[in-house]
């Protein structure tokens, strides 16, 4: 039987409803780690992955917390103005929330976490739209690694194969990919079939705010932090059902029931 646009309805506002909470959730979770957490840092993603990501929450559960979610909902968390901030200055941290970025609550301490930061990456497969960062030319020759079922794959993505005594054979040199230039999905799926990782996955940390030394810039930014709030007089902590700045990395859950997926 055909739903009725009232039942269409009810189940819409019952979707929304669900998606307030989430935020609020997110929002009660930050100020809970603002009391639990002696350090913050707001940190930045270059070439994210959810899956390291997922892997670095693990690591640091012990005496950290990652968040990821809306920057809008993070900021309301954190407080965006200095009449809305949970802590002296935590509205400064808020203000660095745009682009790919979380927040990181920890017990370790500044330096740790900075030191850390500093010499953590891993490397990644490249996505399309990355610009390559080597020249890769594969020979003309036999492609032993792959089976000869293969063959029309790589074909359909550009390579010049053929079957030669049942080995999948280029039957010419071909360029991959060139250095600078911007990767387009068939070449990003060949370096990824040729185990060629070419993205490094890092974190950058752009700030922190401590309970001992309160805020401090670690990447200098345009951001005037003496400038009086241009915050509407009226504008409070509600989140909107629609409340979206398009900056999301991915959802925030409790570190055990993670529903990402793995990129």
């Amino acid at each position: 039987m055909p739903r009725s646009k009232r039942d269409k309805k009810i189940s819409l506002t019952k979707t929304d409803r669900k998606g307030l909470a989430w935020k609020q959730q997110i929002i009660e979770d930050i100020r809970r780690c603002v009391e639990k957490y002696p350090n913050i840092f707001v940190f930045q993603v270059q070439n994210m992955r959810n899956n390291l990501l997922k892997d670095l929450r693990q690591e640091w559960k012990q005496n950290s917390r990652f968040i990821f979610g809306k920057n809008r909902i993070m900021q309301i968390g954190l407080g965006r103005t200095k009449a809305e901030e949970v802590e002296t200055d935590l509205s400064k941290l808020s203000r660095r929330l745009t682009g790919q970025v979380g927040l990181l609550f920890t017990e370790k301490s500044k330096k740790e976490v900075l030191e850390w930061a500093e010499n953590y990456w891993a490397v990644e497969y490249a996505r399309s739209g990355f610009k390559a960062t080597e020249t890769v030319v594969l020979p003309e020759g036999p492609l032993e690694e792959f089976s000869h079922s293969m063959e029309p794959h790589l074909r359909s993505l550009g390579l010049p194969t053929k079957l030669q005594k049942g080995v999948v054979t280029l039957y010419s040199d071909y360029t991959v990919c060139e250095e600078g230039k911007v990767l387009t999905p068939e070449q990003a799926r060949i370096l990824k079939l040729i185990a060629k990782p070419m993205a490094k996955f890092r974190l950058t940390m752009k700030c922190s705010w401590t309970k001992a030394d309160g805020f401090e810039l670690h990447v200098p930014d345009d951001i005037n932090d003496d400038e009086e709030d241009k915050a509407d007089s009226g504008q409070g902590e509600e989140v909107d059902d629609d409340d979206d700045d398009g900056e999301a990395m991915e959802q925030d859950d409790d570190e055990d029931s993670d529903e990402d997926e793995d990129d």
